[in-house]
């Protein structure tokens, strides 16, 4: 079902639509991982504030605490669902200005939440509701923002626009770290506790106020005002094929016997209009729901390694080092931050490269660096006997080797869907995929630990995950050649994988080589 992020005819490559889709598409995101990034390095201070009653332990308020956090990942496909399906029926732009301020509101009051101490019970319920809505504006935001940027990249560009959503997910994370090692290097451990906290929260209002604005001066996608003109179009010949019918025709058919002239009258009318919309020579309104179903479920298994492996190393990382290692709240950040780092430093080159060879062999490196390296990077963390520096080096390598697959990662979901789905369905495909392996990590990797005392869960995660990616991402066809792509374009090469449209910029979920 693979299909290009561009409808035929379209010029989108005007530099500055194109870059202020880029922008207003990825701050949206920017805001978003900020926060989750904010919270999972807060996950033990908040822990202590809302889900630690009187004589409860510290590992139950962290466990809970993770509990929240995977709620609010489980939300996210439902979110995912509803604001895909309002986009990719109203519009890609008062969708996303939709999420902007939900997401907005609901970090903002979590920085003035009353605490366990304050309200008893009803802290951790107020916390957890708001991550519920968290989760909704966060699974309509990622379809949205990769359909603005890919809708909107010039041709051969997809893979490093789509990419643009990957760096702002590291520059959030980092953003939310770098606010995290400031407080804690400006307060004092009990300020941290009781006020601190809150200020990474509250600082979310200012940023989302000028993240709706962006996208308040958005304009509507050529893709989608491209499928909105061909519905208006089929409407208006299926209109007036019903009105050629001439009158004696219809009055003949009014005196005909009822059940069986009448049936027959329908049926010529249907026929003419099917007719006439085949003669427009555009695709279908919607691809079938089994197939798009099929689709949904190949791109959540080529993503999930992505997801898991990248939550593992970039948000679980700083409070695993701090409860199983033993490392302190300033050294774990640093950790982090050198883990986002590396992170950041691949996406940007990785989305390019892909627009050259290929997905497929971009994110299949990423997948099976990780599943072989993850053990022996998280040894060398564990060893009390290596140094600062090859720590240092090791979180950044493990956070680069991520990037590999989140570079590419959002084209290649955008590539598999056509127009009149691709909201819904890579929104879909992301937002479960990060459901089950991002927001269940913390959760999985901390009671396992808990249960089984292995301190290489992490790893052990990470790899099999990407073990399985390595798999649903060989299915991803490679990259035709230039002349392999003329005649796919011309309709004598061979089918798309799950192709349901024919639009024909990327007939198997690949860029065309550029010469």
């Amino acid at each position: 079902m693979d299909a290009p992020a561009h409808g035929p005819g379209l010029r989108t490559d005007r530099p500055e639509r194109s870059r202020k889709a880029l922008v207003a598409g990825s701050v949206g995101n920017f805001i978003e991982w900020y926060e989750f990034g904010v919270y999972g390095y807060f996950a033990t201070v908040i822990a202590a504030r809302f889900f630690t009653p009187e004589g409860g332990s510290e590992a139950e308020a962290l466990v809970r605490t993770y509990a929240s956090f995977a709620l609010a990942f489980f939300f996210r496909p439902v979110g995912a669902a509803l604001f895909g399906r309002l986009g990719d029926r109203v519009g890609r732009r008062p969708v996303l200005i939709l999420v902007i301020v939900l997401m907005t509101a609901a970090t903002t009051l979590i920085g003035v939440l009353p605490t366990y101490a304050t309200v008893g019970a009803l802290a951790p319920w107020l916390l957890t509701l708001l991550r519920v809505v968290q989760g909704l504006s966060a699974g309509g935001e990622f379809g949205g923002a990769v359909s603005v940027m890919t809708e909107f990249a010039p041709p051969g560009r997809r893979g490093l626009y789509g990419s643009w959503q990957s760096f702002t997910v590291a520059l959030g994370l980092l953003g939310g770290a770098g606010a995290a090692a400031l407080l804690a290097t400006l307060l004092t451990g009990a300020q941290l506790n009781s006020w601190g906290w809150r200020l990474p929260f509250l600082l979310t209002l200012p940023m989302g106020l000028g993240a709706l604005w962006l996208r308040l001066r958005l304009d509507e996608t050529p893709s989608f005002q491209a499928l909105r003109a061909t519905q208006a179009a089929q409407a208006a010949e299926a209109l007036q094929a019903r009105q050629s019918l001439t009158a004696d025709e219809a009055n003949e058919a009014n005196e005909a016997d009822k059940t069986f002239e009448a049936a027959e009258a329908m049926e010529a009318m249907e026929a003419i209009e099917t007719v006439e919309v085949s003669r427009a020579g555009q695709p279908p309104e919607r691809p079938p729901a089994r197939e798009v179903a099929k689709a949904i479920a190949l791109g959540a298994g080529r993503v999930m390694g992505w997801a898991a492996a990248g939550y593992t190393f970039l948000v679980v990382l700083p409070s695993y080092l701090q409860s199983s290692l033993n490392a302190t709240f300033q050294q774990a950040l640093v950790a982090t931050v050198l883990a986002n780092l590396g992170f950041a430093a691949t996406i940007i080159p990785a989305g390019l490269l892909s627009d050259r060879i290929g997905r497929r062999p971009v994110m299949l490196t990423g997948a099976l660096l990780v599943t072989v390296l993850a053990v022996p990077l998280l040894n060398l963390l564990q060893d009390e006997g290596t140094s600062t520096a090859i720590k240092g080096a090791t979180v950044c390598v493990a956070g680069a080797i991520v990037g590999l697959m989140a570079g590419p990662g959002p084209a290649m979901l955008s590539e598999m869907f056509p127009t009149s789905v691709r909201y819904t369905g890579l929104g879909l495909a992301y937002a479960l995929s990060n459901a089950v392996f991002s927001g269940c990590a913390g959760l999985i990797i901390t009671k396992t630990i808990e249960r089984t005392g292995s301190v290489d869960i992490p790893a052990y995660y990470a790899a099999a995950t990407c073990a399985v990616s390595v798999l649903a991402l060989l299915t991803l066809r490679e990259q035709p050649t230039a002349s392999e792509d003329r005649r796919m374009r011309n309709g004598d090469g061979p089918d798309s994988q799950l192709n349901l449209t024919n639009e024909p910029d990327a007939p198997n979920g690949t860029p065309q080589k550029r010469s």
